[in-house]
């Protein structure tokens, strides 16, 4: 049995809408040809996300939302759930794809986490290229952070939310029984410089555990590190719960601190779900 479930993050409206769907069900297609050529559940969910950090519809690499000072920060986290091993960084702006360095420092296995300066020298290190990070803005993203810093009415570039794409990321169980997951983001629109989000906290947005199952997750990241939404939900389905009613009650716990949010999950079994409490969450799934 093998399963992939793909999400581009959930939000209160859809800004490209059919281009996400797009960008979401192509990164479908190339984790899944990863799985059917006999990949793992780790090459299939990066597979996946590398495609949609290349998606300028997408909140992550390429595309992302601007920080406050109108930088790009990004943030990514890969773990796999046969040794649990996991490799995460956070605030890196000169790397086109966060979730491989992600995967990198999992490999390595020396630490789980690098953020900065310090994540993008251990990248260099392996061999990434460093690029401008003003390569990874596009237009658009420039021109709506212009047009709110303009714009008394919003408070200046404070803002936390654009109504579009949120964090992107991925689950995959592979034909030996192992799962994975990964989740990439460009964080909240107008955040302040230096914040760290969900995505690359393990437990919070990213979990994968082979007795159990891999989830990722998307939405209020100060609320979904509060919760530790990941956890919630792969508790629940360690305790034998489905997957459906797991990500449900475990969303339940973001809305009683008042937030919202979205999770994707896959069992041990192949079983999976995506569930969100937002207006819409961009998703796509395929076992078989």
């Amino acid at each position: 049995m093998r399963a992939l479930v793909v999400h581009g993050g959930a939000g209160t409206a859809p800004v490209a809408g059919e281009a996400q769907e797009l960008a979401c069900g192509r990164a479908l297609d190339l984790g899944w040809k990863v799985l059917a050529g006999g990949g793992s559940a780790l090459d299939a969910v990066v597979r996946a996300v590398e495609h949609m950090e290349d998606a300028p519809t997408l909140n992550a690499g390429y595309g992302a939302c601007l920080s406050e000072d109108g930088t790009v920060e990004l943030d990514a986290a890969v773990m796999e759930g046969t040794t649990r091993r996991a490799g995460a960084v956070a605030l890196v702006r000169r790397l086109r794809h966060p979730v491989r360095v992600a995967r990198l420092l999992l490999e390595e296995g020396r630490h789980v986490f690098l953020a900065g300066a310090a994540a993008e020298t251990f990248a260099a290190a392996q061999g990434v290229a460093l690029i401008d990070p003003e390569s990874l803005v596009t237009p658009e993203r420039r021109a709506a952070w212009e047009a709110r810093r303009r714009d008394p009415a919003s408070g200046g570039t404070r803002f936390t939310s654009d109504g579009g794409a949120g964090t992107v990321g991925a689950v995959a169980l592979d034909a030996a029984g192992h799962v994975a997951a990964a989740t990439s983001t460009g964080g909240i629109s107008g955040k302040r410089a230096g914040r760290i989000g969900d995505s690359p906290v393990i437990g919070a947005g990213t979990l994968a555990d082979d007795g159990a199952g891999a989830a990722s997750a998307t939405g209020d990241g100060e609320a979904i590190m509060r919760v530790t939404l990941a956890s919630a939900a792969i508790e629940r389905v360690r305790s034998g719960m489905a997957p459906e009613r797991a990500a449900t009650l475990a969303l339940a716990e973001l809305t009683r601190v008042g937030a919202r949010g979205g999770i994707i999950l896959v069992d041990r079994f192949g079983r999976t779900a995506g569930v969100y409490t937002t207006a819409y969450m961009t998703w796509c799934r395929r076992s078989g």
